[in-house]
Protein backbone atom coordinates (compact mmCIF):
# COMPACT_ATOMS: atom_id res chain seq x y z
CA UNK A 1 0.00 0.00 0.00
CA UNK A 2 2.92 2.40 0.74
CA UNK A 3 4.43 1.71 -2.56
CA UNK A 4 0.71 2.84 -4.32
CA UNK A 5 0.78 6.19 -2.19
CA UNK A 6 4.03 6.88 -3.78
CA UNK A 7 3.12 5.92 -7.05
CA UNK A 8 -0.08 8.25 -6.65
CA UNK A 9 2.01 11.23 -5.04
CA UNK A 10 4.41 11.10 -7.95
CA UNK A 11 1.64 11.08 -10.81
CA UNK A 12 -0.08 14.05 -9.34
CA UNK A 13 2.78 15.66 -8.40
CA UNK A 14 3.75 15.40 -12.82
CA UNK A 15 0.10 15.95 -13.57
CA UNK A 16 1.22 19.90 -14.64
CA UNK A 17 4.54 18.92 -16.33
CA UNK A 18 2.66 16.59 -18.59
CA UNK A 19 0.04 19.51 -19.67
CA UNK A 20 2.98 21.40 -20.10
CA UNK A 21 4.34 18.93 -22.58
CA UNK A 22 1.12 20.07 -25.07
CA UNK A 23 2.32 23.69 -24.80
CA UNK A 24 5.98 24.07 -23.96
CA UNK A 25 8.38 24.80 -26.36
CA UNK A 26 10.64 22.14 -28.32
CA UNK A 27 14.01 21.52 -29.50
CA UNK A 28 12.55 21.54 -32.85
CA UNK A 29 11.34 25.00 -32.22
CA UNK A 30 7.23 24.05 -32.06
CA UNK A 31 6.46 27.12 -30.29
CA UNK A 32 7.63 29.84 -32.81
CA UNK A 33 6.20 32.33 -30.71
CA UNK A 34 8.66 31.74 -27.43
CA UNK A 35 11.76 31.85 -29.36
CA UNK A 36 10.89 35.27 -30.81
CA UNK A 37 10.51 36.93 -27.30
CA UNK A 38 13.71 38.45 -25.83
CA UNK A 39 14.47 37.30 -23.08
CA UNK A 40 16.58 38.47 -19.55
CA UNK A 41 20.37 37.34 -20.09
CA UNK A 42 19.48 34.64 -17.14
CA UNK A 43 17.20 32.53 -19.20
CA UNK A 44 18.59 29.53 -19.31
CA UNK A 45 19.04 26.91 -21.86
CA UNK A 46 16.25 25.38 -22.95
CA UNK A 47 16.76 21.44 -21.90
CA UNK A 48 17.68 23.42 -18.36
CA UNK A 49 14.32 23.55 -17.73
CA UNK A 50 13.09 20.23 -18.61
CA UNK A 51 15.92 18.80 -16.63
CA UNK A 52 15.16 21.69 -13.49
CA UNK A 53 11.31 20.41 -13.56
CA UNK A 54 11.65 16.91 -13.95
CA UNK A 55 13.71 17.05 -10.16
CA UNK A 56 11.01 19.76 -8.45
CA UNK A 57 8.22 17.18 -9.75
CA UNK A 58 10.24 14.50 -8.23
CA UNK A 59 10.79 16.44 -5.07
CA UNK A 60 7.14 17.92 -4.63
CA UNK A 61 6.02 14.11 -5.15
CA UNK A 62 7.86 13.08 -1.85
CA UNK A 63 6.88 15.95 -0.39
CA UNK A 64 3.45 14.89 -1.15
CA UNK A 65 4.30 11.20 -0.19
CA UNK A 66 5.81 12.37 3.25
CA UNK A 67 2.59 14.44 4.22
CA UNK A 68 0.29 11.26 2.76
CA UNK A 69 2.27 9.11 5.36
CA UNK A 70 1.53 11.16 8.13
CA UNK A 71 -2.23 11.19 7.53
CA UNK A 72 -3.39 9.21 10.40
CA UNK A 73 -1.73 11.31 13.04
CA UNK A 74 -1.73 14.96 11.40
CA UNK A 75 -5.11 17.11 12.58
CA UNK A 76 -7.76 16.35 10.09
CA UNK A 77 -8.04 20.25 9.20
CA UNK A 78 -4.45 20.60 8.84
CA UNK A 79 -4.74 17.33 6.22
CA UNK A 80 -7.45 19.15 3.87
CA UNK A 81 -5.91 22.02 4.05
CA UNK A 82 -2.07 20.76 2.09
CA UNK A 83 -4.07 18.56 0.23
CA UNK A 84 -6.37 21.50 -1.22
CA UNK A 85 -3.42 23.62 -1.22
CA UNK A 86 -1.64 21.20 -3.33
CA UNK A 87 -4.40 20.73 -5.40
CA UNK A 88 -4.77 24.21 -5.92
CA UNK A 89 -0.52 24.89 -6.66
CA UNK A 90 -1.10 22.06 -9.74
CA UNK A 91 -3.80 23.51 -11.05
CA UNK A 92 -1.92 26.92 -11.08
CA UNK A 93 1.42 25.33 -12.21
CA UNK A 94 -1.22 23.79 -15.50
CA UNK A 95 -3.02 26.90 -16.04
CA UNK A 96 0.10 29.19 -16.29
CA UNK A 97 2.05 26.81 -18.40
CA UNK A 98 -1.27 27.13 -21.03
CA UNK A 99 -2.25 30.56 -20.26
CA UNK A 100 1.81 31.72 -20.99
CA UNK A 101 2.34 28.83 -23.89
CA UNK A 102 -0.73 27.88 -25.70
CA UNK A 103 -2.51 31.48 -25.05
CA UNK A 104 0.92 33.81 -25.30
CA UNK A 105 -1.05 36.26 -22.68
CA UNK A 106 2.61 37.13 -20.59
CA UNK A 107 0.86 39.28 -18.21
CA UNK A 108 -1.83 37.46 -17.68
CA UNK A 109 0.55 34.41 -16.84
CA UNK A 110 2.86 36.91 -14.75
CA UNK A 111 -0.36 37.27 -12.47
CA UNK A 112 -1.26 33.77 -12.82
CA UNK A 113 2.62 33.11 -11.56
CA UNK A 114 2.00 35.47 -8.96
CA UNK A 115 -0.69 33.48 -7.33
CA UNK A 116 0.90 30.51 -7.97
CA UNK A 117 4.21 31.61 -5.51
CA UNK A 118 1.72 32.36 -2.99
CA UNK A 119 -0.26 29.15 -3.00
CA UNK A 120 2.80 27.21 -3.35
CA UNK A 121 3.87 29.39 0.05
CA UNK A 122 0.65 28.35 2.13
CA UNK A 123 1.73 24.93 0.89
CA UNK A 124 5.10 24.62 1.90
CA UNK A 125 3.81 26.01 4.98
CA UNK A 126 0.74 23.61 5.29
CA UNK A 127 2.82 20.96 4.68
CA UNK A 128 5.12 21.82 7.61
CA UNK A 129 2.67 21.00 9.97
CA UNK A 130 2.37 18.20 9.05
CA UNK A 131 5.90 17.23 8.66
CA UNK A 132 9.05 19.18 8.50
CA UNK A 133 10.95 17.24 6.11
CA UNK A 134 7.74 18.16 3.53
CA UNK A 135 8.49 21.81 4.01
CA UNK A 136 12.49 21.79 3.58
CA UNK A 137 11.63 19.28 -0.22
CA UNK A 138 9.23 22.25 -1.24
CA UNK A 139 11.92 25.15 -0.80
CA UNK A 140 13.49 24.63 -3.84
CA UNK A 141 10.43 24.90 -5.58
CA UNK A 142 9.61 27.89 -4.37
CA UNK A 143 12.76 29.57 -5.32
CA UNK A 144 12.49 28.17 -9.19
CA UNK A 145 9.19 29.53 -9.08
CA UNK A 146 10.38 33.26 -7.81
CA UNK A 147 13.31 32.92 -10.55
CA UNK A 148 10.41 32.10 -13.36
CA UNK A 149 8.89 35.11 -11.60
CA UNK A 150 11.11 37.14 -12.58
CA UNK A 151 11.67 35.61 -15.85
CA UNK A 152 8.13 36.18 -17.02
CA UNK A 153 8.99 39.88 -15.53
CA UNK A 154 11.46 40.33 -17.76
CA UNK A 155 9.55 38.91 -20.96
CA UNK A 156 6.79 41.55 -19.69
CA UNK A 157 8.72 44.45 -19.73
CA UNK A 158 11.23 43.50 -22.99
CA UNK A 159 8.39 42.83 -25.07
Amino acid sequence: MTFLKFIFAMFLSFLPGLVGLLFAPTASGQNVWYTTLNNSVLTPDGWVFSVVWGILYILLGVALFLVIQRDSVAEYRDRITAYTLFAGNLILNALWTWVFFGLNLTQISLIVLVALIIVAMFMSKAFFRIRHSAFWLTVPYLLWLLFACYLNTMIVYMN
